[in-house]
């Protein structure tokens, strides 16, 4: 077990600075790791029995971990899940007795329902089946709704870059029929408990389908507040993360719109229809002559903007910065964070992030329609896949990525994670 000695201490905070822009500060507040040795933890929550559910990407499993001691119990194995980049064990519901683990298999991904008995998860259902599933921005959040109502996100699985660069992105492809689950990549879904379709789910080009919201990119954060409004985080390309509220039947702008429109930094570069596609090397910065491309501005749908953005940039924006030139791992430089899930507590939201090992907190207007600012709760070396607040509010768990790269204390790119594979404990001060 790491101990926090061993995590850079310029890094670590649980201050609450004021500031947008404000570092944090190492010198209040506190840590504890919980847990080690998680096979790629995806999805944490804190059950009515007081333990940390806990998915295992990697792993295929669903564990029980208790936080006093970090005891780990498997309540289930999911053998025929498949385990490949984001794909895997992923996003979990509880509605003791009932389980909802979303997975990833040989033929794509699904929602099963499990029955909580003795420890175990047992008595699997398939929720729904069939629907699409891939190695890169699966999404997979997974909550249930005060209206009783599964909500869940696919994300447009990597399609138009690196070695999807031929497949076009359809988060703007509305399914044909209601059984045109092919259509559902880039979609926030709504389904009813047993897997059915709801009969207020939006009708969206004359097909009411799962469908309740479309036009994302890759939306891993999804949560309630107590008011009933659903918001989402949302990965972008090269600027513009996004935190969104999610409103019935609407557009949400991916691929033609990245954050707001507003022509800053983002050209939509169609590499999918392009004639000569598979002959052309992808590439982050320059498109072909032979891949189209059109800016924001010249898409006239409607579509809902975001609440935040993380970050948008002047397309004079240098994307090539010195810190990462190094291997040219010019990703870990963007201005985005990537944020891996969402949270909600004191009328703030709870924003990990993979980029930048900082859970984000965003505080909203009494409304909850506005982010009013934001602050870096947390910080260290690792990279933050999920988190869980106690029912007081005061506790927050964390969830670290087992691999991957992430920022260090001097902003450059590193594997060297501190924490990998475990449940990292804060507390917070207000």
């Amino acid at each position: 077990m790491r101990t926090p000695a061993l995590v850079l201490a310029a890094a670590l905070t649980a201050t609450l600075p004021l500031s947008a822009d404000a570092e944090p500060s190492s010198e209040s507040g506190s840590f504890r790791v919980v847990a080690t040795g998680l096979a790629g933890p995806y999805e944490i929550t804190l059950g009515p029995d007081g333990m940390l559910w806990t998915t295992e990407k990697a792993g295929r499993r669903v564990l029980r971990i208790d936080p006093k001691t970090g005891d780990k119990h498997v309540a289930a194995t999911i053998p025929d899940a498949v385990y490949s980049g984001q794909a895997g064990v992923l996003g979990m519901a509880l509605r003791l007795p009932d389980v909802f683990v979303a997975y990833t298999h040989a033929s794509g991904a699904k929602i099963v329902k499990f029955t909580y008995q003795d420890g175990q998860l047992r008595d699997p259902v398939d929720v729904i089946a069939g629907m699409p599933g891939g190695t890169d921005h699966q999404s997979a959040r997974l909550v249930i709704g005060p209206d009783s109502k599964l909500y869940y996100t696919i994300g447009d699985q990597g399609a138009n870059q690196f070695a999807q660069m031929c497949k076009p992105i359809e988060a703007q492809r509305l399914p044909a029929s209601p059984d045109d689950r092919d259509a559902y990549r880039g979609k926030v879904l709504r389904l009813n408990l047993d897997g059915s379709i709801p009969a207020d789910n939006p009708v969206l080009a004359g097909v009411r389908s799962h469908v309740y919201t479309y036009g994302h990119r890759n939306a891993q954060g999804l949560v309630f507040g107590p008011t009933g409004i659903l918001y989402s985080s949302e990965q972008g390309p090269k600027t513009d993360d996004e935190v969104n509220i999610i409103a019935r039947g609407k557009n949400y702008g991916w691929p033609h719109v990245a954050g707001h429109r507003d022509d800053k930094a983002y050209v939509y570069g169609n590499w999918s229809a392009a004639p000569d596609c598979a002959d052309l090397n992808y590439d982050d910065f320059d498109f072909p002559s032979s891949v189209p491309q059109a800016t924001e501005s010249s898409w006239h749908n409607g579509f809902v903007p975001p609440i935040k953005t993380f970050y948008t940039v002047p397309s004079s924006h240098n994307f090539m910065d010195d810190k990462c030139a190094d291997g040219e791992q010019w990703y870990i430089c963007w201005p985005t964070v990537a944020p891996a899930s969402l949270d909600y507590v004191n009328r703030s939201l709870l924003m990990p992030a993979l980029k930048d090992g900082t859970v984000h907190r965003l505080r909203l207007s009494p409304d909850g329609t506005r982010v009013t600012s934001v602050s870096p709760l947390f910080r260290t070396v690792n990279r933050y896949r999920d988190t869980a607040v106690s029912s007081d509010g005061k506790t927050v768990y964390v969830a670290t990525d087992n691999v991957g790269q992430t920022r260090d204390a001097d902003g450059k790119p590193t594997d060297a994670l501190a924490n990998p594979g475990s449940i990292l404990e804060f507390k917070l001060d207000s």
